[in-house]
């Protein structure tokens, strides 16, 4: 950072940090990734698809930034500790975590198989809570770090055919705060975005190309469109540089105004 730089420009600096994103193949995620890159950090990026993956590498590398790719399935809990590992050995540094990675098979309650209900609570809870237990001790050693959760507007309210995805969710947001509160003296700060109904690769037909939902959708949006996942890259770099020292244990709606409320008057 050149000396005399506009402080907004040091604040979001992330020139010198190393950051794991999991989850990376991932529409949401490889925007994040390819964002922290700009702000100069290096990067280790996971995803358990190794095309998506290397997609994604190459956006990084592609804007100037370095990157390492990890190839895993964050279901089983060793290889949750594994890419950790490999991280830290891969960048010597681990300063922030994205946990990004998660699942989603929409259905009905009484649809919900065994095999539904344990894909989608190992990836999307399960991993997230023994990859920051991983990290912990690393970023504990470093002097401090940051660790930012990918939840859901499911993180407060609820939502039909999601009632397994709303239950990790909402974990997300609760565990956010206990590791907050618990590592607040090893200098970690741990914060959770909530992205709101997000057009994505994953969301594109399922929900947006969808009438019926992209009707109901819109009329409960304030702002009237679906969020971008670009949209998510201001907070992010806030939670993942110097600008938030003193923010910790906090869910962020990136809804379009979603949970603030609604009204019944035309536009």
């Amino acid at each position: 950072m050149k000396q005399g730089s506009p402080i907004p420009e040091r604040l979001f600096s992330l020139r010198g940090k190393s950051v794991l994103v999991t989850g990376a193949g991932g529409g949401i995620g490889r925007v994040l990734a390819v964002a922290m890159a700009e702000a100069g950090a290096r990067l280790g990026l996971h995803d358990v698809a190794p095309e998506r993956l290397a997609e994604s590498c190459h956006a990084v590398r592609y804007v100037g930034g370095e990157t390492f790719p990890l190839v895993a399935d964050l279901s089983d809990v060793q290889a949750c500790q594994g890419v950790i590992a490999k991280a830290h050995a891969a960048l010597n540094r681990l300063d922030v975590l994205v946990n990004c990675a998660g699942v989603n098979r929409r259905k009905p309650i009484e649809a919900v198989t065994l095999d539904d209900y344990e894909t989608i609570t190992a990836v999307n809870q399960r991993s997230l809570f023994f990859l920051s237990q991983a990290a912990h001790p690393i970023m504990r050693a470093q002097g401090g770090g940051k660790i930012i959760n990918i939840g859901s507007l499911n993180s407060f309210m609820g939502l039909g055919t999601v009632s397994v995805y709303g239950m990790t969710k909402a974990a997300t947001a609760q565990v956010t705060k206990t590791m907050a509160i618990e590592w607040a003296k090893d200098n970690i700060q741990v914060n959770c975005v909530a992205p709101g109904f997000m057009l994505t690769p994953l969301t594109a037909t399922s929900l947006w190309g969808d009438d019926v939902k992209r009707r109901w959708l819109l009329d409960r949006i304030p702002m009237r469109r679906p969020g971008e996942p670009d949209e998510l890259v201001g907070v992010t770099l806030l939670l993942a540089s110097g600008a938030s020292s003193y923010l910790t244990g906090q869910t962020i709606a990136v809804d379009g105004g979603v949970l603030a409320g609604g009204t019944w008057e035309p536009d």
